[in-house]
């Protein structure tokens, strides 16, 4: 028998079976209310596949998912939706929960004046990006928990991210308490007030979303020098990134600068990009003994993060820290990128091959607890060896995080890590014994996408064949498993799939194939990401102005369908899909892709010109836009292997705007030019390894010697003005 949500209506004696049906006696109930171990609250949460969502399935609130029975009750019923928009790692989140959703007078007041709706960001990024949109705009921030009140027409009408749960507590005069009891008074006695509101909010939020029109042109590179020198006035000297605290990765586009060095020889953009990760790799936001990188760093040094670890943010540093390696040689980014790689694949890739989506940063109830020690603690463990341990990691007594120590490098020397591996791998084994924090097990196809680019390109430029058969377990899993009746979807979790898949997660994935075909040369990933873009223009397209929505025509319709205009954390599936078209017309010859790519670029003009450090990924795909593609096809005596010393030389050249394939002669390379019209006619000359190098179909004379490939994929073509 279920307990009564305090200040809620009862359940139709249908849904109450189907809530006791669904308690899983296995699953330690996530809540302080309980009775005989079990809990004492159940709510229609227990039905939901996500981890976040099920995180709040014993909360005394009356949740429902995000859905069209919320707004009817709420239409019914006459009351607001108060929507809370999180994911299961984040840090604040658990916070407000604790304080404010187990707590039972919030409840009553939550339950008997509002509808409260629950929303996982990840499964559901459209309706996350409309409603951080409001916040932005009405508070100048954001961040999650995110917390909107909304009409029954889904219009926002007041915004917030973390509540303290009271007014006194972490300093607030007013607490979460207040704000939901002066918001049902003003929705109850002031309406017109309300309605002042929401109008102008919800004409604001759709006019950020989707205003702009293209323009005659595409941009040539003065965005990208324009960001380049932005970054620069911003740079941190002393600890890399930019001169701010919290300090999260994203906020330097290493990607970016290490292409403007190559394109014009400016060192300070090398310095930028390379002294940064080194910084990052250095410090506590990397986890010294285990690889993967935190969330962020709440202070200027790197030091101390939040813990949680996403997999999007160590498949994108991965990438940067590879392309770091392959344009400097320096064996510390090389090896960062390698640990990293290795942590996706030893505590993020599902035995079926997707890859889950990240871990918590709490773990015995305490944030950290898992990544930091206590001198003491250290000492026992290493024995005669602490010493020069502690003194490289910077140990001391007292702590730096909360009486413990979180492991970094204050001096970071290649050769002393090197001769420390011993006691960092004693340390791993040791710390996994601990409780673990959450493991978020649903697999993203999106983040899927970008982990798969992280594997086969790291997995390349490392020769590590491991990383790349990775790379190729993910892919097989996300189209094996993600796809129905022709459809890509968002989520899968104990074989159920969530929601139609998004722009990102074509876009990303078509680019982890796109990585993945030139890893390998099979054809079969570079006919997957065609046909992945091909659908991509199918459901996503702006026909008429160029560019993408989020969401495909037949998505539902959250205020309005939102073209993407920044990139963050994550880059936006528009920049993505740009660089992708670009590199698709490499491969195929075919330029109908860099049409779709130059309307992208003409439709974000003025944006890119404006605000360019707002869309750094998308100034990728005008750095490509603006070079010289080298198409390269690699063709070898049939029943011989690859030719290791050509690949060598693709393994150190730092060339971002290529196309790379490779077959012997015969079926294989019959079956290659089909997928890649730039290998047809190709042949191995004197039944040598033969590389060809072409810029846009015009192409070198063969070359049966590395050295002569090397020399062939150069020089660089500077930006023209």
């Amino acid at each position: 028998m279920l307990s009564p949500l305090p200040g809620a209506d009862p359940f139709p004696e249908d849904l109450a079976r189907r809530l006791a049906a669904a308690l899983d006696p296995d699953r330690a109930p996530r809540t302080r209310h309980l009775e005989g171990g079990r809990p004492l609250f159940t709510n229609r949460l227990a039905l939901e596949r996500s981890p976040y969502l099920l995180q709040h399935a014993h909360n005394p609130v009356s949740w429902y998912p995000w859905g069209d029975e919320a707004f009817e009750v709420a239409r019914r019923t006459g009351r607001p939706v108060f929507l809370s928009v999180g994911y299961s790692t984040c840090h604040w989140c658990h916070v407000m929960e604790h304080e404010s959703f187990e707590d039972l007078e919030i409840a009553r007041v939550l339950n008997s004046r509002f509808v409260p709706v629950k929303v996982d960001r990840e499964e559901r990024p459209d309706v996350d990006g409309v409603y951080m949109t409001a916040v932005q705009l009405l508070t100048g921030a954001g961040g999650w928990p995110m917390s909107v009140w909304l009409t029954a027409d889904r219009e926002p009408f007041y915004c917030g991210t973390y509540f303290p749960p009271r007014a006194g507590a972490r300093g607030a005069r007013a607490g979460f308490l207040e704000v939901l009891e002066e918001l049902a008074e003003v929705w109850e006695k002031e309406r017109p007030k309300v309605a002042a509101a929401t109008g102008p909010l919800t004409e604001a939020v759709r006019t950020a979303l989707s205003a702009g029109e293209p323009a005659d042109a595409p941009p040539g590179p003065e965005p990208i020098l324009r960001a380049v020198e932005a970054v620069a006035q911003g740079f941190d000297d002393r600890h890399g990134g930019l001169r701010r605290a919290p300090k999260f990765p994203s906020h330097v586009p290493v990607r970016l600068l290490l292409r403007h060095h190559r394109r014009t020889g400016d060192a300070r953009s090398l310095h930028m990009a390379t002294f940064t990760l080194e910084r990052m790799a250095a410090g506590g936001i990397h986890d010294q003994l285990g690889g993967g990188f935190h969330r962020y760093s709440t202070d200027a040094e790197w030091l101390v993060p939040h813990f949680e670890k996403m997999l999007y943010d160590n498949a994108l540093l991965a990438i940067a820290y590879a392309e770091a390696f392959q344009a400097t040689g320096r064996r510390d980014l090389g090896r960062v990128a390698r640990q990293t790689l290795d942590y996706l694949v030893r505590e993020l890739q599902s035995p079926e091959g997707g890859l889950w989506s990240a871990t918590d940063a709490d773990s015995e109830g305490e944030e950290g607890r898992y990544f930091t020690w206590e001198a003491r603690e250290l000492e026992a463990l290493l024995g005669k060896d602490a010493a020069p341990f502690l003194e490289f990691h910077g140990v001391r007594p007292e702590g730096n995080f909360e009486g413990r120590s979180i492991l970094w490098v204050p001096e970071p020397d290649e050769d002393r890590w090197e001769a420390l591996a011993p006691q960092r791998a004693l340390l791993l084994e040791a710390r996994a014994r601990r409780e673990p924090p959450l493991r978020d097990e649903k697999v993203l196809a999106g983040w899927n996408g970008l982990a798969i680019s992280a594997l086969a390109l790291g997995g390349r430029i490392l020769a590590e064949p491991r990383l790349v058969a990775a790379a190729e377990r993910a892919a097989e899993f996300v189209l094996g498993r993600m796809v129905k009746e022709g459809r890509l979807f968002r989520s899968f979790r104990a074989g159920q799939l969530g929601v139609p898949a998004f722009l990102e997660d074509h876009a990303f994935l078509a680019q982890g194939l796109l990585d993945l075909f030139e890893a390998t040369f099979e054809p079969r990933w570079l006919s997957a990401a065609a046909d992945l873009c091909d659908r991509t223009e199918a459901l996503f397209a702006d026909h008429q102005s160029g560019g993408w929505f989020s969401t495909a025509e037949d998505h539902e319709r959250v205020l309005v369908r939102e073209k993407p205009s920044h990139d963050g954390a994550l880059p936006s599936g528009a920049s993505v899909a740009a660089l992708n078209a670009l590199r698709l017309e490499a491969f195929t010859t075919d330029a109908r892709w860099r049409r779709i790519a130059e309307g992208a670029l003409r439709w974000h003009r003025r944006a890119l010109e404006e605000q360019p450090l707002a869309l750094t990924d998308l100034l990728l795909a005008l750095d490509a836009a603006t070079d010289l593609v080298r198409e390269v096809v690699l063709v070898w005596p049939a029943g011989e292997p690859p030719p290791g010393d050509f690949l060598d030389v693709l393994r150190r050249t730092f060339l971002p705007s290529r196309a790379l394939a490779g077959a012997p002669e015969g079926a294989a390379l019959e079956r290659l030019a089909r997928a890649a019209p730039i290998a047809a006619g190709k042949a191995a000359v004197g039944k040598r390894p033969t590389a060809y190098v072409c810029e846009r179909g015009a192409c070198h004379l063969p070359a049966i010697a590395p050295d002569k490939l090397a020399s062939q994929l150069g020089p660089v073509r500077a930006y023209q003005g």
